[in-house]
């Protein structure tokens, strides 16, 4: 009977998850993996140096020169609780591109570890966990499972706050 009940699951969270569906870049911060919709991704580069932003949240990082364009980065590890580690040669820089209520705006989003680009079909997503209602998990899209991996897919635009996007553009504009 559970199993049952699993696979009518199952189909009911495909069928409602087939939009998300399609290439993620994986990532990895700690031990986990998360992975971004590969449309969000301007470009993965290595680590630079950045210009720190005094008075901005501890989780952002600063802003990097690239090529001309100021983009203000934010350690991820940071924005969701875990501890801060040691730059190392394996630490980038993924270039995504967020959507606000003024338009667009790219982002450098410190990650531990580049993976791998992967594609999910809707039978491998499943809806994300529910933790109750003093968990705000809106920024998760969904749980992929590839070769019996979990990968947490992420929706960037809502990772940030509409208030902390603001600051971001704040911070690119100046």
């Amino acid at each position: 009977m559970a199993e049952i009940q699993d696979q009518e699951r199952a189909g009911q969270g495909s069928a409602g998850l087939a939009h998300l569906a399609g290439k993620y870049l994986t990532f990895r911060l700690a031990e986990e993996e998360y992975g971004l919709e590969i449309m969000k991704v301007q470009e993965i580069i290595g680590i630079m140096p950045t210009t720190k932003v005094p008075r901005v949240p501890d989780y952002v990082r600063g802003v990097i020169n690239l090529r001309g364009r100021i983009i203000p980065t934010i350690e991820l590890r940071r924005k969701f609780g875990l501890e801060a580690v040691a730059d190392n040669e394996r630490t980038c820089i993924i270039v995504v591109e967020l959507h606000s209520d003024k338009g667009k705006i790219n982002m450098g989003i410190i990650v531990d570890e580049v993976a791998e680009v992967m594609d999910f079909d809707a039978a491998s997503i499943d809806n994300p966990p529910e933790f109750g209602t003093y968990l705000d998990t809106a920024f998760i899209l969904g749980i992929g499972v590839i070769r019996g991996e979990v990968k947490i897919l992420l929706d960037i635009d809502k990772v940030l706050s509409t208030e902390e996007v603001s600051t971001m553009e704040k911070i690119a504009q100046n």
